[in-house]
């Protein structure tokens, strides 16, 4: 059968076998970068950012390598962001309940133990700074079936885009430009932070601008500090010193430290003049603090727990190291490329053409109240609710039991369980038991309704009449529990939660009244005290005394 990748391209099983985007020593696919970020100028900045726009990435690629390497704030909120979802627990949801779908659900939860997933997760997260990243599939056929061997990050400065679309990419070889990505081969993952092209929503973008004016700040500081921040060693000689005088005099202050020494005539002054309204360093150091602010609400979308706010101790318990709607985001957006690039490809390649295919789920679960779920289960799976075993086993965290495991199961009730206080006691050996169709309000009948049922056991009453009598009140209850049972599963179709549910049902069943009850009892009762005092068989069935 013909296998199609999610854009519905044919799949060429030979072409997995071969590494594709591997380095060149002389070619487009080079390891070495350039250097735009060195004496990066604003109307600089602006013309890469313009290219980037037109598909010519090259250049915006490495400035957002290079303000990783060179600023530690970017790099560590980056880090920080990306980390927040490759610690989040992975699980699997299969597609169905059949032995089939979990079978395939296992496949998959096998692949996702490897030890270096969180790595290549951590490269695959690389879109969230550039727009986009590539990762290659390296297919391993050893073992008799087709699993991933490793996730090979790949550069992105090794692919062209489209003009057209501004999404398609295409491997640079060597010759040639536009070279399509082989289907099931090759992870894209989109992870813009803004709607748009992929190439605009990274967020190296944005923090572009915050990285230069930083960088402005750090080397306006750095030669303040070079000014300002040393003592300056001044040498004054007199009148009538001589030239080789003076040089002695240079040559010591100069080996007292640093350049800042100079040697004046006596009679002569130099003087520092500080800038316009007595501007200190404080002045860079608000300007890097601000620059350092914008990259971590850029990044993280808050700032308490990145940098130290003056009179906001404590701020930090107001805010995650990121915020649980972000890290969410990124984690579906991330489970998503996962299932329809990785998940699907797996399924296709060892089972062939699915209708339906596991899900990899990233992220914990919303907290479930186990103890409602439990109380919910107990009223309403009796009353007739279907609920698949395996969604319950979910949301309780517990795993599919293996074949021959040692389980744990509900007690088997004893054959002559304790009667309760105030119970009829139960039939003696040898007494006949009641009718089936008697039991229960699952379609039993009354016994006016059935005299030949109601004759048959007469024959069998003589031994013991008073525990017959029990049987039969026991076991009639259709009459009224029917009725109950009927409103209470239209009542479940009607209520919107569960605590209307069990209001309403306390008000139906108060409806309903004790009368019936209440009359059912008294001819039993009467019956009884009847067949004590005559010492005969007698019946409450409407007819006989």
């Amino acid at each position: 059968m013909p296998l199609y990748d999610h854009l519905g391209r044919p799949v060429s099983t030979a072409a997995l076998k071969t590494t594709e985007a591997v380095a060149q020593t002389s070619g487009m696919r080079s390891v070495w970068t350039g250097q735009p970020a060195n004496g990066l100028t604003p109307q600089r900045l602006a013309g890469i950012l313009r290219a980037a726009e037109g598909m010519d990435v090259q250049s915006y690629l490495e400035l957002a390598e290079q303000m990783e390497e060179r600023d530690a704030h970017y790099l560590s909120v980056l880090g920080t962001r990306k980390r927040a979802v490759t610690r989040l627990p992975f699980r699997v949801e299969a597609a169905s309940d059949s032995a089939r779908d979990i079978e395939i659900a296992d496949f998959i939860e096998t692949f996702l133990k490897r030890d270096a997933l969180r790595a290549e997760n951590f490269d695959i997260l690389d879109a969230l700074g550039k727009g986009f990243s590539v990762t290659e599939i390296i297919w391993d056929t050893s073992g008799g079936q087709w699993m991933p061997e490793r996730l090979e990050r790949v550069d992105q400065r090794w692919f062209d885009i489209d003009p057209v679309d501004g999404r398609t990419l295409s491997l640079r070889g060597e010759a040639t430009r536009g070279q399509p990505l082989t289907p099931f081969k090759y992870l894209v993952h989109e992870h813009p932070a803004k709607s748009g092209l992929p190439i605009r929503g990274g967020l190296a973008r944005p923090a572009a601008w915050s990285w230069m004016f930083k960088n402005y700040a750090t080397k306006d500081w750095v030669a303040f500090a070079e000014v300002y921040g040393m003592p300056m060693r001044i040498g004054k000689y007199g009148p009538g010193a001589t030239t080789a005088e003076i040089a002695t005099l240079m040559a010591a202050v100069a080996d007292m430290g640093s350049d800042a020494a100079a040697v004046i005539p006596q009679s002569m002054m130099i003087e520092l003049i500080e800038g316009a309204g007595n501007a200190g360093p404080e002045m860079f150091e608000k300007l890097f603090d601000k620059m350092d602010q914008q990259m971590s609400k850029l990044v993280l979308g808050q700032t308490a727990t990145t940098d130290a706010v003056p009179g906001k101790l404590g701020s930090g318990t107001e805010h995650s190291d990121v915020r649980e709607d972000i890290r969410d985001a990124d984690a579906d957006q991330l489970a998503t490329t996962l299932n329809i690039q990785l998940v699907r490809p797996m399924v296709d390649l060892n089972y062939g053409p699915q209708k339906g295919y596991p899900r990899i789920c990233i992220g914990l679960e919303d907290a479930v109240d186990l103890k409602l779920l439990a109380d919910a289960l107990q009223i309403y799976v009796p009353l007739g609710l279907e609920v698949e075993e395996s969604v319950i086993r979910d949301r309780l965290g517990l795993p599919e039991p293996k074949a021959g495991a040692k389980l744990l199961t509900a007690p088997q009730p004893s054959q002559e369980p304790p009667a309760a206080p105030g119970a009829l006691p139960s039939p003696k050996k040898g007494a006949q038991a009641a009718p089936e169709a008697s039991k229960g309000f699952s379609g039993g009948k009354d016994r006016a309704s059935d005299p030949a049922a109601a004759a048959a056991q007469d024959e069998g009453d003589d031994d013991d009449t008073i525990a017959a009598l029990a049987d039969e009140l026991a076991g009639d209850g259709d009459w009224f529990a029917r009725p109950i049972a009927s409103a209470a599963l239209a009542l479940l179709d009607e209520a919107g939660d569960l605590e209307t549910f069990r209001a309403r049902l306390a008000e139906l069943i108060d409806g309903e009244g004790t009368g019936p009850v209440a009359e059912r009892l008294g001819q039993a009762t009467f019956t009884t005290f009847l067949a004590g005092a005559s010492g005969q068989p007698t019946r409450d069935n409407g007819t006989d005394q």
